[in-house]
């Protein structure tokens, strides 16, 4: 990707990064383990944001 990101595309992959992690312990505890995946979970090279 190029060094230079426009402010909006920065501001999407920065949402992304964030909503891209595991699903917190505490939450499988409270479900009683129903919960264990985050199903929006992204690989960064099998699955592109969309443009």
């Amino acid at each position: 990707m190029a060094r230079y990101k426009p402010t909006a595309k920065k501001r999407r992959l920065i949402r992304a990064g964030k909503q891209n992690k595991a699903v917190p312990a505490w939450v499988i505890a409270k479900t009683q383990g129903k919960v264990r995946v985050n199903t929006r979970r992204r690989h960064w090279r099998r699955n592109k944001l969309k443009p």
